[in-house]
């Protein structure tokens, strides 16, 4: 792939000892501590790091590298690594996105793709791959009127209840079961957007899910969340418990970060009252300052070692092409 104007490959620009180190740009909301943890994965995995917030970058015709992300003097980075992306106005936030999309068309190699962030930010598109790929996931709905979801509880509330969830919401905010038609929230509440899953939980001395991180096509996490109530995100209250999945759920994980296209993953997955696994979300900015507390691997530098080893492979790949 050819390089974009006023940015060389980690390869191609030579220092007193050999080569530089990759250039790594950590997109952040706030520096807190996933990026502090992910700064010092990266200086361990042999790159630079700095960390950027979009609201900062520019798209810029007129500059010889067309976008400009303060810090990088240089021209462009080697690699951008999405932590988390804030929200805003849609005008905002598609700006935002299409900073990463002009980044991922000149060549940085950004994680994840803005095209993988999409897919799951939105919920409605990451349950139609997920069904799309076959995997096992809820029975899902989403449509844009009161009047049309009331006629899907009508026809499904007899068969147990609903899930309503934001569209875009994160953390287990703003979820509400659904038992009758009056539990429907109004249309203010879901800014106009009802999205609405089977519920799947099964009360067992509490409530449990789990979370796996994915990376690179391997499980590098997992952990059961445990709560009193059928909300388990750690945020609002769950307990993180360490967990041994197993191999369907290590599988249904792989192949859910794949349906999105994502090179990591949080994925959540619970099992319904037959006992087998279901893919709830698929998180392409996930969080994981709970599943760190029952893990031995520091979860930072695995991220960071891994896209170092992507940008590396990605190098070679076109060096011999």
């Amino acid at each position: 792939m050819p390089l974009s104007p006023k940015r060389a490959g980690p390869e191609q620009v030579a220092v007193e000892g050999g080569a530089r180190p990759p250039l790594v740009a950590i997109v952040v909301s706030t520096i807190d501590w996933h990026a502090r943890a992910l700064s010092r994965g990266l200086a361990a995995a042999g790159a630079r790091a700095i960390t950027v917030k979009l609201s900062s970058c520019s798209l810029e015709t007129t500059s010889p590298s067309l976008v400009r992300l303060p810090g990088c003097d240089e021209g462009l980075p080697d690699a951008v690594l999405v932590r988390s992306i804030p929200g805003g106005t849609f005008e905002a936030v598609t700006l935002r996105l299409g900073i990463l999309h002009a980044l991922s068309s000149l060549g940085v190699t950004v994680w994840n793709d803005p095209r993988a962030i999409e897919r799951c930010v939105d919920k409605s598109t990451t349950s139609f791959l997920l069904a799309r790929a076959g995997l096992p996931t809820p029975p899902t709905w989403t449509v844009e009127s009161r009047e049309a979801a009331c006629k899907i509880l009508r026809r499904e509330l007899s068969q147990g209840p609903l899930v309503a969830k934001p569209l875009f919401g994160s953390q287990g905010r703003g979820l509400t079961l659904i038992r009758t038609l009056d539990d429907l929230p109004e249309p203010e509440r879901v800014a106009g957007v009802y999205y609405l899953q089977r519920y799947v939980g099964v009360e067992r001395d509490g409530f449990r899910d789990f979370r796996l991180l994915v990376s690179r096509g391997r499980i590098v996490a997992s952990m059961m969340r445990h709560s009193r109530t059928w909300i388990t995100n750690v945020k609002q209250g769950g307990k993180p418990i360490a967990a041994v999945v197993d191999p369907e759920m290590k599988e249904l994980a792989i192949a859910a970060t794949a349906a999105v296209g994502a090179d990591f993953a949080g994925v959540d997955i619970v099992h319904c009252a037959q006992g087998r696994p279901r893919v709830l979300e698929v998180n392409s900015m996930p969080a994981w300052s709970g599943l760190q507390r029952v893990t031995p691997n520091c979860i930072a530098r695995v991220i960071a070692e891994d896209l170092v080893a992507a940008l590396s492979e990605r190098t070679a790949q076109g060096a011999a092409g």
